[in-house]
């Protein structure tokens, strides 16, 4: 492989990248504006985030800069949206935890 096609697929990797760690942006700011990640799943994202490591380990590896830079971004973000999930935990904004119901029921 020639050094243009190294850098052309190169920009293929830098782009593929940012679009698919951009794509979680939206996901922190909804959360963050909410105040509530309700609808987060932590099987999903706990699982994504290993193969996001996983991938960032591969890139290092491999000293392939595109899957270094994208794969640690994301897993930044990812982390975000985990550490959010803990933050705000699964409460609906606006209304009472189902514990906090029901010990008002008790009451």
């Amino acid at each position: 492989m020639n050094y243009g096609e190294a850098v052309g697929l190169d920009v293929i990797g830098y782009l593929a990248g940012a679009l698919t760690t951009v794509a979680f942006v939206p996901q922190v700011l909804h959360i963050v504006r909410k105040r509530s990640a309700h609808d987060i799943s932590w099987g999903m994202f706990s699982m994504f985030s290993v193969g996001v490591a996983m991938w960032l380990w591969y890139g290092i590896r491999l000293s392939s800069l595109p899957l270094i830079v994208a794969n640690s971004i994301t897993l930044a973000l990812v982390l975000t949206i985990l550490a959010l999930k803990l933050h705000y935990g699964s409460r609906l904004r606006g209304r009472p935890r189902n514990d906090a119901h029901k010990t008002q029921e008790r009451q």
